[in-house]
């Protein structure tokens, strides 16, 4: 690491105080109310919100803006599973979406996520026409906060793979490169957000589903803590490792909406975050290492990154060390999986149950049916022993960060993969091998209940994102955020567009 630069942070401490406008206005300043419309895909989701309640654009302005630019969008990009945009429009004209901080905000909804009216297709060709009818409190936050959704976006079967190329809904193709892999499982709505189609949009993640497409599309995205969300789908799994949140184009979008949608109260087993509107002066020890859970190196524009955002985070006067948790990556990945194909095993039993027969590849995809075939190869106690393994991970990694404020890894092994290389349709044994490096520095912070999130700071010579990943201690998602806002305002993204951009004539295509 190059040695602490003292000038650049007593400017930071100087400036630490900025508000939330300040903030918001480097980079996402309100535009004059003659603006184009599709230059409203400029704003983040905040800012849409600030020109509705201030009477510059209606609600049913903002929609149809939106609209106009998704349907000149998402051809290229195939984000979208449903769209939804003629009752949007009647929600914006009627004026019943409130006054929530987002209200009137364009958002999408992932296709796992059970969404009351909407489809919820679950990526997979057997769901097709599965309709969501349940309100978890989660998603009636999200509503309570004024969101006007127009859809539900792409996500891989039963958001297993870390690409979205379901044979459902095809490839999502990524922004920046349309040969290149958007992520996943979160694809549709990282590739959605970095095109300019909404400002932010639903996500979740399991293993690294926020964080990924984050990383491949160049948004910005949080994993919260375990625990820290309100209920978004029915409990009784043997590990509770996914958690519901958004990618977003700016932090403080991401931030409020994590304000809103946290438990409080009774119902919760954290305190609550509140709004984290801006950065803090307190300077952090953070760790760093670009090396995954096998101790290997990942690709050198991966590496890169690492290294520029330790730098980054040194000029703005954190103190960094190259030191990082220890996981035996064999051991971690093996019990990991069981718990991941423990899902697909279910869904297989169950369909073997109602139909009398074995599913094939026309039902589900061979992914799918791969995973559930390996957690049945397994001994009957497996996922037993997987969950009691987790425990002795999550406190190896709470102890290490009792040193540490903050640990910086990379967010994948290699930069968005061409498409097709991790799709679905690649023989099991050899995508398991693709999958489980390329996936190897976001699960443990799912095991381990731990924030996380990908930060865009670096593209490669060829244009694609690499996001850097930083981690906290369990509950401390308001140290990331204030970390998050000095990247954002030291290195600012929002200028930053891909070549399919909804504000754009698509010069690159």
């Amino acid at each position: 690491m190059k040695p602490q630069s003292q000038v650049n942070r007593r400017s930071f401490v100087k400036g630490a105080a900025l508000t939330a406008s300040a903030v918001a206005a480097s980079q996402f300043a309100p535009l004059p109310s003659f603006a184009k419309a599709d230059e409203l895909a400029l704003l983040d989701g905040l800012g849409q919100a600030e020109l509705i309640r201030k009477r510059q654009i209606s609600a049913l302005e903002l929609t149809r803006a939106t609209v106009a630019r998704i349907e000149a969008s998402e051809p290229f990009i195939n984000a979208l599973v449903t769209e939804t945009f003629d009752a949007a429009i009647k929600r914006a004209r009627s004026g019943g979406l409130g006054r929530g901080p987002f209200a009137g905000v364009p958002y999408l909804i992932k296709e796992l996520q059970e969404y009351p009216g909407l489809p919820q297709t679950l990526g997979s060709r057997h769901f097709a026409n599965n309709m969501g009818r349940v309100e978890f409190p989660y998603i009636r936050r999200t509503r309570q906060a004024g969101f006007n959704v127009l859809g539900t976006s792409a996500s891989p079967e039963f958001g297993l793979l870390a690409t979205t190329e379901s044979l459902l809904n095809g490839p999502t193709r990524n922004p920046w490169n349309r040969g290149h892999s958007a992520g996943g499982s979160s694809g549709g709505a990282g590739a959605a957000v970095a095109a300019g189609m909404v400002p932010l949009a639903h996500a979740s993640d399991g293993g690294g589903s926020i964080r990924i497409p984050a990383s491949c599309c160049g948004v910005f995205g949080l994993k919260p803590s375990r625990d820290r969300n309100l209920a978004s789908r029915k409990g009784g799994r043997a590990v509770d490792i996914s958690v519901g949140h958004c990618v977003s184009r700016s932090v403080r979008d991401s931030a409020m909406l994590l304000s809103l949608t946290e438990a409080k109260g009774r119902a919760a087993r954290l305190e609550p975050v509140g709004f984290v509107s801006e950065p803090d002066a307190k300077r952090l020890r953070i760790a760093v290492s670009a090396r995954n859970v096998f101790q290997d190196r990942p690709h050198k524009e991966v590496r890169r990154a690492v290294e520029d955002a330790a730098d980054l985070c040194e000029d703005l006067g954190h103190d960094v060390d190259d030191e990082m948790f220890e996981v035996d990556g064999e051991e971690f990945t093996e019990h990991f999986l069981i718990l991941w194909a423990s899902g697909p095993a279910k869904t297989v039993a169950d369909y073997r149950k109602r139909y009398g027969k074995m599913p094939d590849d026309s039902v589900f995809e061979s992914w799918t049916l791969g995973l559930a075939e390996h957690f049945n190869s397994k001994p009957g106690d497996a996922l037993e022993q997987a969950v009691q393994y987790f425990k002795g991970v999550e406190r190896g990694v709470d102890q290490f960060l009792q040193k540490y404020d903050v640990a910086l890894t990379p967010t994948l092994f290699t930069p968005p993969p061409p498409l097709g290389e991790q799709g679905p349709v690649a023989p099991f044994g050899e995508l398991y091998d693709r999958v489980v490096d390329y996936v190897s520095y976001t699960p443990q912070h799912n095991v381990a209940g731990t924030p996380a999130m990908s930060v865009p700071l670096h593209w490669t010579k060829d244009g694609l994102p690499v996001g850097s990943q930083f981690a906290a201690r369990y509950g401390q998602e308001a140290v990331l955020l204030s970390l998050a806002y000095e990247l954002e305002m030291a290195k600012p993204w929002a200028d930053k567009w891909p070549a399919i951009c909804a504000h754009t004539e698509f010069a690159k295509v």
